[in-house]
């Protein structure tokens, strides 16, 4: 049986996808493509790994996970637009873990500098240096940029997937294929004769694709529309599958407590009174350490807190004090990363007024809703792991090194995940999983964390330390230098990924920073990587999740001090330095009638962040009420460049701006005798619907190329709640979370 035979077989999640005498299509040839991962035994044909005619119609093979993010729905668009298919007549699944599924958006942003001031060479020199991820197997669902590697990716696939099944119909009928059109997944002749795609499939895999000619936009039928969802239903309805609902015959479950001195291991353990205990069945030893296997995951849970054992210590600092202290001692190092360094800072003019703050932010855990999990089987076939994950290919490389296999011997099915926002990238569930499996082989084990040990044992987003120095003179800013120090999220990523992190600076550590699209004559940013070891990792918008706050709150005081409008200072700089900035800031400025009144006890902030190469500005208006503070309404705007998907762009800025609002007003991990002090979402709480602003959104399409939505929402919530705050309370916020600082309607 063929390898994606055996997918269809063994998972439920491909339900009853026939591919017999069916054939997949679509081309995209950097250097040629990748293996691909499909392997067809008789009677299948597959031409690239991307899409497939079926007898039951056309499957798109989705290399990126969907995590709530609509990368289904809108991939399924663009190869849809290009086939003329309606997007209900295209299936979508995950595809297996492959080389030829490489991002090349993600390494291709290595040479972005700035981003906004990129000229075309710079970009073309990016995306060939995006056929680097196919080097590493860079088969990951992150950074915002799916719609960035698909947007062009996948409407080649589909129009190559066209013109080979009208190339068959011609050849068929015996007419010119110029006389030919496609409509509704049908190749259609002059006469009306109508042939199906199913029909032409495996006659269209003999022949090679032509040149291509993308349709124009003014073509489009599905395109800038808001679509329905494509896992709408399954969603709904709850028939849609996340790795804690995968079930296999004689499926064992198992729970597991590690150190909570994070990186520590284990002395003395005695699990005697859990063995005893009602459907367990046994108790694995792990690293840092152990897993209980029982025949519920409650059974395991329960027998996991009856395990008695000796945690030892990591070696880091013990108390929030101890790792202030590190961040602080960060700055007395040399910088990491300057990535911006114009003019002289320290030549301020004459008769200029010196700004000056420093900034903190704490350690955040990503809380995805469904907590980690992974099912792992071990038999005869190899390995198969079954779980939401955001790298596949990392996941089987790994877990193929724990159960001492063949990574072609792995197997990995994504399913879907109850949010990532990065966590999911990494690999230690999956792989606690497969070294529990390899105890039971032939027996499918899922592995479930608890909330506690999830919230625990996170890869937090790190805690940061920024030093702002800068200067006004006649209500504008003329010097600007900041500095941040942080733990490095990018290198303890990459080492657990691939084994090794790239030298030279890190613009991930000053990313948000270096960037803002402001015109500041003398402007340097620098990054400084602190001396710590508490695990680390991307978390949604990463470095700008925390410069976000630092650049924008700055900002707000540079107006104070300039005795400026604070919409109207940011304005100005983002004016003389890159239109699309200053367009949704006058987009924000228009929809929320910045300049009209505002009543008694009303305050509005503002702030204007780049990241991940979309401007987002967002105005946020508080209130009091009653002695206490309301969120009251929310104004953004963004420029994605193209919007491909209204409505899934509006609830991706809406979701971020919600979740960096929640960040920013009760959440943080703190540590207290060397391990994490909140393990729970009453420790660690999220805005409730009676407590969230109205959110009104306005999407722009003023520039040049697409860009990603799904985490620029996120890092201009906290300083423009921070700036409304001082604008109704005169208090100035310097340190998250300000629910320490500020009562808030709860």
């Amino acid at each position: 049986m063929s390898r994606i035979g055996t997918i269809a077989r063994r998972t439920f999640l491909f339900g009853s996808l026939a591919i017999a005498g069916g054939v997949a299509f679509g081309a995209w040839y950097v250097s040629r493509p990748a293996p691909n991962p499909l392997k067809p035994g008789d009677g299948e044909t597959s031409l690239n790994p991307f899409v497939m005619i079926t007898a039951e119609g056309v499957t798109l093979v989705a290399p990126r996970a969907e995590m709530g993010q609509g990368v289904r729905t809108t991939w399924a668009a663009l190869l849809a637009e290009e086939m003329d298919l309606d997007l209900d007549a295209v299936t979508v699944i995950h595809g297996p873990a492959g080389a030829a599924y490489y991002n090349s958006a993600m390494m291709g942003g290595m040479t972005a500098g700035k981003g906004y001031d990129q000229s075309a060479f710079r970009r073309s020199l990016g995306e060939a240096l995006g056929t680097l991820g196919k080097v590493f197997e860079m088969q990951v669902t992150g950074g915002s940029t799916s719609m960035r590697d698909g947007y062009e990716r996948m409407r080649v696939a589909g129009a190559g997937a066209r013109e080979v099944l009208k190339m068959a119909a011609a050849d068929r009928l015996g007419v010119d294929i110029a006389l030919l059109h496609t409509e509704a997944g049908h190749v259609v002749a002059p006469d009306g004769t109508r042939l199906p795609y199913t029909q032409l499939a495996a006659a269209a895999a003999q022949f090679e694709p032509p040149d291509i000619v993308l349709r124009p936009r003014s073509e489009w039928r599905l395109l800038g529309k808001s679509l329905p969802r494509v896992d709408m239903v399954g969603k709904a309805t709850g028939t849609a599958t996340f790795g804690m609902d995968v079930r296999l015959p004689g499926m064992k479950f198992a729970a597991l407590k590690i150190n909570p001195h994070l990186g520590g291991g284990i002395g003395q353990m005695d699990a005697t009174a859990a063995r005893l205990m009602p459907g367990v069945l046994d108790v694995v030893t792990l690293k840092r350490g152990f897993a209980v296997v029982a025949e519920n995951t409650w059974q395991a849970m329960q027998a996991a807190e009856a395990v008695e054992v000796e945690w030892l210590d990591a070696g880091h600092p013990a108390d929030m004090a101890g790792i202030e202290a590190r961040l602080d001692a960060a700055f007395d190092g040399e910088a990491n990363s300057t990535l911006r360094d114009d003019g002289n800072v320290n030549d301020v003019p004459a008769g200029a007024t010196a700004v000056e703050a420093e900034y903190f932010v704490p350690y955040l855990a990503h809380a995805t809703m469904e907590p980690m999990n992974a099912t792992a089987l071990i038999d005869g076939d190899g390995l198969t792991v079954w779980c939401g994950n955001q790298a596949p290919t990392f996941v089987r490389d790994h877990c193929a090194d724990a159960a001492g296999i063949d990574p072609a011997r792995v197997e990995v099915i994504t399913t879907y995940m109850g949010g990532g926002f990065g966590r999911r990238s990494e690999l230690d569930f999956s792989v606690y999983a497969t070294q529990v499996a390899k105890t039971m082989p032939g027996t499918p084990v899922q592995l479930t964390w608890s909330r506690e040990e999830d919230m625990t044992h996170d890869f937090y987003r790190p805690a940061a330390k920024a030093r702002m120095r800068g200067a006004v003179k006649d209500g504008a800013a003329v010097a600007l230098d900041a500095q941040v120090s942080a733990q490095s999220c990018a290198a303890q990523a990459l080492n657990r990924w691939m084994g090794f992190a790239p030298g030279g600076p890190d613009s991930v550590l000053v990313e948000g920073m270096f960037n803002a699209p402001y015109a500041i004559p003398s402007y340097r940013a620098r990054g400084y990587i602190a001396d710590l070891a508490l695990p680390v990792g991307f978390w949604r918008s990463v470095g700008s999740s925390h410069n976000g706050f630092f650049m924008e709150s700055f900002i707000d005081e540079m107006a104070v001090a300039a005795g400026a409008d604070p919409l109207e200072f940011r304005l100005d700089l983002a004016t003389r330095e890159w239109a699309p900035g200053a367009a949704v800031l006058a987009a924000v400025r228009e929809m929320s009638g910045w300049t009209g009144p505002r009543g008694a006890g009303v305050g509005r902030g503002v702030a204007l962040c780049y990241s991940f190469e979309t401007p987002v500005a967002v105005v946020l208006e508080v209130a009091d009420q009653d002695g206490r503070i309301r969120l009251n309404q929310a104004w953004m705007a963004c420029d994605p460049g193209i919007a491909l998907d209204p409505g899934i762009i509006e609830a991706q800025m809406t979701g971020g701006l919600i979740q960096g609002l929640s960040a920013a007003m009760m959440q943080q991990i703190t540590f207290a005798d060397g391990a994490a002090e909140q393990s729970n979402f009453p420790d660690f709480d999220s805005l409730r619907i009676h407590m969230a602003p109205r959110i009104e959104v306005r999407i722009l399409e003023t520039k040049e190329n697409i860009s990603g939505v799904g985490e620029p929402g996120l890092p201009p919530a906290a300083p423009a709640l921070a700036n409304a705050l001082f604008a109704l309370t005169g208090t100035r916020a310097r340190r998250l979370p300000l629910g320490d600082q500020f009562d808030f309607v709860l």
